[in-house]
């Protein structure tokens, strides 16, 4: 059975740095193209930033240079690195695999 559960959201203020965790169960994070999603209050979910097996990474524009994509094989553990946030940043995230989903992470960002 695959699980997702994501870790390290919080309260940050603006220009401040989070790590989201992705742990997995029953996948392999190493083998799967795997997504970060977020869902702001009012809105559609929508895509972050994806990974391939092959290590190659996409970020939507509004938070290229900014956030970082990666995951830690020996752990099974995809992350987030999520630096100089803004309040427009302010959203649940989720990691997804295929058509599972995490229960999401809470992050907000003050001004």
């Amino acid at each position: 059975q695959v699980q997702l559960v994501e870790s390290g959201g919080g309260l940050v203020q603006a220009g401040g740095s989070l790590r989201l965790s992705c742990a997995a169960s029953g996948t392999a994070v190493s083998i799967n193209y795997m997504d970060w999603y977020r869902q702001a209050p009012g809105k559609q979910r929508e895509l972050v930033g994806s990974i391939t097996s092959g290590g190659s990474t996409y970020y939507v524009p509004s938070v290229k240079g900014r956030f970082t994509i990666s995951r830690d094989n020996a752990n099974n553990t995809l992350y987030l690195q999520m630096n100089s946030l803004k309040p427009e940043d302010t959203a649940v995230y989720y990691c997804r695999w295929s058509s599972y989903w995490g229960q999401g992470t809470q992050v907000t960002v003050s001004s």
